[in-house]
């Protein structure tokens, strides 16, 4: 048992021996023979991390390395971190005064630039208070003269009364509601104001002339003068009378919304379109040729057209393909009048024999808008959805010129005084000035609308009124590529609303059923008009009505106006 055991015993120690000698220790044979890219690996990281210490050891700020020998164990005594404590003390008192200086030079610098703004604003109202002084001594001297003439004059006719002052008792109540006005309106009219008597010392001052001739034989200046007048025509006209109302057909039908409403070259006839898709001409009534706004005459004007029972009936009706966004009177020949509508086509109708004469269908989408020229009337423009901007003549069936706006066109206008300049109000809230003979970019952009340019028309060949879905109408020199004003008090955000304009007043429609009026010199309405309804207490059907078009008549007081429920009103604009 012995043998077998020891023999067994040794052949296990034997065999275990002899395999030792014969294989290379374990860890050898790895590192060398089967793991040789590990260990290029851990070599390459090795020597990466040495690198990076070696980068940021070079790099490293002060503190960065003080922070890192702290950390490190770096024997540090009780006196170095004193010196090091007092240094950093130091450091910080250092750099709060510097930051406080920083701050009081800042501070300093507020002072001095509102100083500055507080002088200018002094020099100003002072500058102001000058003219305002010398215009009260002018108007006064001019108030004695007038009285003394007046006296003079009364005195010829032996017209005294027994009481002087009787003469003054029957202007007191109009004079008593001018000046109510005039004080409701102060801030308006004080911004005119200014900005008038400022433009003129400026004009002056830029021409290095005055014209003093002028102000010392009238001693009024012409800055007053130019106010004066805007004064006397603000004041006359306060609000929107109706004198006469036209109704057509069922007033609860929706296709019975105006689209655009404009009298024809010599204001006999009026013409109205919209989506029942049919241009309908009225007379203007002879009896309102005559139209004047005094009270005890308008019972008479409201007998000749106001029958509310009555459908009045157009002496021209025509029927059309689509609904119409716009017509347009050919400013020459009587009977030619354009119109646009929601299928891109332009047609010019001749309104004698009922018929269209000529049909453009170049455009792909919805025409909003289409205008004859004042001064070539063979040419009309027109604008539509497809972003394009179309010229066309009435001699050859294709467009004339062709322009690519890259945006969506709401309005077009000819310049009255240039067949060569042509505005175009668009969907990117701009007003593009274009002269025709290069259409390559436009002549001007007027920016300052925030949404859609809905309308724009022209005052004078150099005033150019906008309209937008901003709730704002603006008003823009197109000869100095100036905005003017900027007019709100109306509601305007989703729909066409219309625009009218004379030489001095500007007139929109509204989204709360009204029409708004503003002298183009104050940004403030002058005057508005509410349409009523058959639906008064009808809840959400009676506030969706809206404005939908407006139209003055020529230089008139006198203004057409329609709104979404089908109903023409003729409003005049009176004391």
């Amino acid at each position: 048992m012995e043998g077998e055991s020891s023999v067994g015993a040794l052949v296990l120690t034997v065999n275990s021996e002899a395999t030792n000698s014969k294989m290379p220790p374990l860890t050898e044979e790895l590192d060398k023979d089967l793991f040789p890219i590990c260990m290029q690996i851990i070599k390459d990281a090795s020597l990466l991390e040495r690198t990076y210490a070696r980068q940021v050891a070079k790099t490293a700020s002060p503190y960065e390395h003080l922070r890192q020998a702290l950390q490190q164990g770096c024997g540090v005594s009780f006196t170095v971190v004193d010196c090091l404590m007092a240094l950093l003390a130091e450091k910080k008192r250092k750099m709060e005064q510097e930051e406080a200086d920083t701050n009081m030079r800042i501070l300093l610098d507020f002072l001095y630039s509102l100083s500055k703004q507080k002088l200018d604003d002094l020099n100003e109202i002072q500058t102001d208070l000058q003219y305002i002084e010398e215009d009260i001594n002018s108007v006064e001297k001019k108030r004695i003269e007038l009285s003394r003439a007046n006296d003079r004059f009364s005195l010829k006719l032996g017209m005294f009364a027994d009481d002087p002052n009787s003469k003054f008792v029957t202007q007191s109540g109009p004079n008593a509601s001018k000046k109510k006005w005039v004080h409701a309106q102060l801030n308006a009219l004080q911004e005119c104001y200014l900005q008038k008597r400022r433009n003129r010392v400026r004009q002056a001052s830029k021409e290095q002339e005055r014209d003093t001739d002028t102000l010392n034989r009238e001693g009024y200046n012409p800055g007053l003068e130019d106010f004066q007048s805007v004064l006397t025509n603000f004041t006359r006209c306060s609000q929107l009378r109706v004198v006469a109302e036209l109704r057509q057909g069922d007033l609860f039908h929706p296709a019975n919304i105006v689209s655009s409403i404009e009298f024809d070259r010599d204001d006999e006839l009026f013409a109205t379109a919209g989506v029942s898709r049919r241009i309908k001409i009225f007379e203007f009534s002879s009896s309102f040729q005559e139209l004047r706004a005094d009270d005890h005459r308008e019972a008479s004007y409201n007998s000749v057209m106001n029958e509310p029972e009555d459908v009045h009936c157009p002496v021209v009706d025509m029927s059309t393909r689509s609904k119409l966004s716009c017509v347009s009177w050919n400013k020459y020949m009587k009977n030619h009048i354009a119109s646009s509508d929601y299928e891109g086509i332009v047609t010019v109708w001749d309104v004698t024999t009922r018929q269209s004469i000529m049909e453009y269908e170049e455009h792909e989408k919805r025409a909003w808008s289409v205008d004859f020229s004042q001064n070539e009337p063979s040419m009309l423009v027109s604008g539509s959805d497809d972003c394009k901007v179309k010229i066309w003549c009435t001699k050859q069936e294709a467009s004339v010129l062709n322009i690519d706006m890259k945006a969506n066109i709401c309005s077009v206008k000819y310049n009255p005084g240039s067949s060569i300049h042509v505005a175009v109000g668009s969907a990117d809230h701009h007003i593009h000035y274009y002269d025709l003979r290069n259409i390559s970019q436009p002549l001007y952009v007027f920016r300052g609308h925030r949404k859609t340019v809905s309308y724009v028309k022209f005052l004078s060949s150099d005033e150019l009124a906008s309209s937008s879905t901003d709730s704002t109408l603006r008003l823009w020199d197109v000869k100095e590529n100036l905005a003017l004003r900027t007019f709100r008090g109306h509601t305007n955000e989703r729909n066409f609303v219309g625009l009218t304009v004379n030489s001095e007043y500007i007139a929109c429609g509204s989204e709360t059923n009204e029409v708004f009026v503003y002298h183009k010199a104050i940004s403030k309405p002058a005057a508005s008009h509410r349409f009523s309804t058959d639906l008064e207490n009808g809840g959400d059907d009676a506030r969706s009505y809206f404005t939908s078009a407006v139209c003055w008549k020529s230089d008139s007081p006198i203004m057409l106006t329609a709104n979404s429920q089908g109903t023409i009103k003729v409003l005049v604009l009176a004391a």
